[in-house]
């Protein structure tokens, strides 16, 4: 298969991993939160803005042109 042919490119695909993580990592915070029910500061506030800047960052990594 040729590399023209894939519809994004390598740093494209790296960045959508990088946000996967990011996205993990705010699910797992809101998981390992110790109040009932996840309604402490970490379920209510962190987690969830860190699981949003994921999503943020993949509809960057989405989006990403290469300057070639």
């Amino acid at each position: 298969m040729d590399q023209n042919n894939l519809p994004f490119s390598k740093k494209n695909y790296l960045l959508m991993i990088i946000g996967i993580v990011i996205i993990t990592i705010g699910f797992l915070i809101i998981s390992l939160d110790g109040h009932p029910h996840g309604f402490g500061p970490m379920g209510l506030t962190i987690g969830p803005i860190i699981t949003l800047a994921g999503f943020i960052f993949e509809f960057y990594a989405i989006f990403y042109k290469s300057e070639k």
